[in-house]
C-alpha cells in the first residue's frame, strides 16, 4: 500500500521542448524551494519602486513554499507508515503457517483410520453471530444434501464459536469419511438472525503481493487475513 499527496501543477510537472520530445522538470520539496526562491529574489529586484511588493504578499508567497516542503515531508512520513504496516502484516500472517484457521464457509471433513475400533474424527465448524441468540441449529448434509446429522446447540452469545461434530449420523452410525457440509440457523424470540457459518482450514504459506499478503489453504484455495475468525 502506498499513500502520496500529488501537486498538479503545470509550471514544476513538465514542459514539451523543441523536438517535441516530454522534458520534465524537478518537482521535489527541494527543486521547487530552489526554483522559488530564484523568482521571488528576481520579483524583488525587478519591482516597480512606486508600486513594491507588500509585506502580505511576501508572507503569502513564502507560505507557499512552506507548504509544498510540508507535503514533501508528509509523503514521505506516510510512506514510512504504510512499509511499517505492510511489514507488520507480513510478519502476522507468516505466523500462521502450520496453524488451523476458522474463516467463512460450510465445509466438515470426516476421517477413520483402518485399524480396528478406530474413531470417526472431523474438521471443527463454527458461527459467526453478530446479536445474541437463544436458539442455534447445526444442520448437516452429505455430498447429495441428504440431512445426516441435526444438532441442537441452544443459546449464544454475539461472536465467534467454535464446535467439533463426533461424526455419528441420527441412526447412531458413524459418518463414512468424505466432505459434509454444515448449515446454521439462529434466532432470538422467534426472529431469524444472520448466523455465517465457519470451516476448519489449515495455513500452508503465505502469498505477499501487491494487493497484500494472502493465506495459502491448500486445497480450498486462498483467503486475506480479514477472513480470519479465529485461531486454533
Amino acid at each position: 500500500m502506498s499513500i502520496a499527496v500529488k501537486m498538479n501543477d503545470p509550471s514544476t510537472t513538465g514542459v514539451n521542448d523543441a523536438t517535441g520530445k516530454n522534458s520534465l522538470t524537478g518537482n521535489n520539496a527541494a527543486d521547487l524551494q530552489s526554483s522559488f526562491l530564484t523568482l521571488l529574489v528576481a520579483q524583488l529586484k525587478n519591482q516597480d519602486p512606486t508600486n513594491p511588493l507588500q509585506n502580505n504578499e511576501l508572507t503569502t508567497q513564502l507560505a507557499q513554499i512552506s507548504t509544498v516542503s510540508g507535503i514533501e515531508k508528509l509523503n514521505t512520513t506516510l510512506g514510512s507508515i504504510s512499509g511499517q504496516i505492510d511489514n507488520s502484516q507480513s510478519l502476522q500472517a507468516s505466523t500462521l503457517i502450520g496453524h488451523g484457521v476458522m474463516i467463512p464457509g460450510t465445509t466438515i471433513l470426516t476421517g477413520k483410520g483402518t485399524e480396528e475400533g478406530a474413531k470417526t474424527t472431523t474438521t471443527p465448524f463454527g458461527v459467526e453471530l453478530q446479536q445474541p441468540a437463544d436458539k442455534v441449529t447445526a444442520t448437516i448434509t452429505d455430498k447429495d444434501g441428504k440431512v445426516v446429522r441435526t444438532i441442537d446447540i441452544g443459546g449464544l452469545k454475539a461472536g465467534v464459536h467454535t464446535f467439533t461434530w463426533d461424526g455419528t449420523m441420527t441412526d447412531g452410525t458413524d459418518a463414512p469419511s468424505g466432505s459434509y457440509n454444515v448449515s446454521i440457523a439462529a434466532s432470538n424470540g422467534g426472529t431469524q438472525l444472520v448466523a455465517q457459518p465457519l470451516q476448519f482450514a489449515l495455513v500452508q504459506g503465505v502469498i505477499r503481493s501487491n494487493g497484500g499478503n494472502t493465506l495459502d489453504l491448500g486445497t480450498y484455495g486462498t483467503t486475506t487475513l480479514d477472513e480470519v475468525r479465529q485461531i486454533i
